[in-house]
């Protein structure tokens, strides 16, 4: 049986010391760029694996992840929050790390598990979902100094210019703009149907549609409702008995988006309806969405927690430029 490689002969076939390569494995941002891509080739051309728990013990980490698994409502649009899960446990396990799933009914409850696995040494860092506007959260997190990075802006003071805290989030004005741009190739009355404003996601969203409208030199008709298909259906339906008229709407959500294509053909009418988030249901019915690209979105958290190649959690102080990972979601034409 041939000898496992070990750390010597990854130096040995790199060309550099043994601690440069511990440097690469433990802190690669210490590494110049040029010598860490030399490490890691020898590594992938040895087939070198580390041991886990002797590097736990000697590390004093646990190599664990925790995240939060939101409770099942069903619906139409809680999958991309499952292909997040799916995509980032996957790729945390090719970094030699664990996920460690938890529930929680409530913010409360959610740091009050989070304190509980952060004093006992159970985790590393912590992945928050879900974020909010003056996400309560946060504070509690950066007081107890529990590394975490969060998936969505904090939504308060912490924006794309201030580097306070981690977090990776897909552009929404980005995607219901390019939305927007295609849905006025068919006459300039583009509706949006949104949520209540407040929602940091979802007024985000919206801004896209109106930079989109403006830019265009046209108005557009806002609608809202609630994450409901059957309250997206009541409002379109609403709209349309007041003499509602538009060549196409943008929604916030493919949930909605099927509740204004229910309103449409029940009332016998037909329009170009986007959604947001490309379900398997906007797939199967046939209508256009914004593709998040969620897998996209783990990458962003690991390098954020872990550097670019790093596969254990490494501290770091945010820096302008550095803090925020913004991804461009992919407008999916059907």
């Amino acid at each position: 049986m041939a000898k496992a490689p070990t750390v010597q002969d990854v130096a040995e076939r790199a060309g550099v010391s043994r601690q440069t390569v511990s440097n690469v494995l433990n802190t690669p941002d210490v590494v110049r760029p040029g010598t860490r891509d030399r490490v890691l080739s020898a590594i992938d051309e040895l087939g070198y694996r580390r041991h886990g728990p002797a590097r736990r013990l000697r590390l004093r980490r646990s190599s664990t992840i925790g995240i939060r698994l939101d409770p099942y409502v069903g619906g139409i649009s809680g999958v991309v929050l499952d292909r997040f899960v799916h995509a980032v446990t996957e790729r945390a396990s090719a970094r030699g790390m664990r996920m460690l799933v938890y529930s929680a009914r409530s913010a409360e409850e959610e740091y009050t598990r989070l304190s509980e696995l952060w004093d006992s040494s159970e985790i590393d860092a912590a992945i928050l979902t879900g974020t909010v506007r003056d996400d309560p959260r946060v504070p509690l997190l950066d007081e107890r100094a529990l590394p975490f990075v969060s998936f969505g802006r904090p939504w308060g003071k912490d924006d794309i210019a201030d580097p306070r805290h981690l977090w990776v989030d897909v552009d929404g004005a980005g995607g219901t703009r390019a939305a927007t741009k295609h849905a006025l190739a068919y006459g300039s009355r583009v509706a949006f149907l949104g949520w209540p404003s407040g929602s940091g996601t979802g007024d985000d969203r919206e801004r896209g549609w109106l930079e989109a409208m403006r830019a265009g030199g046209v108005g557009g008709t806002r609608l809202t409702a609630t994450e409901d298909v059957a309250a997206a259906r009541g409002a379109v339906a609403q709209s349309l008995d007041d003499g509602f008229d538009a060549d196409a709407i943008v929604c916030v959500s493919d949930t909605l988006a099927v509740g204004a294509l229910l309103a449409l053909n029940a009332a016998g009418r037909r329009m170009p309806v986007i959604g947001f988030d490309n379900t398997p249901t906007a797939d199967a019915l046939g209508f256009s969405s914004v593709e998040q690209r969620p897998e996209d979105v783990a990458d962003g958290v690991l390098t954020l927690l872990m550097g670019r190649t790093g596969d254990v959690v490494v501290p770091r102080r945010p820096q302008a430029g550095t803090a925020h990972v913004l991804i461009e979601p992919e407008l999916v034409v059907r």
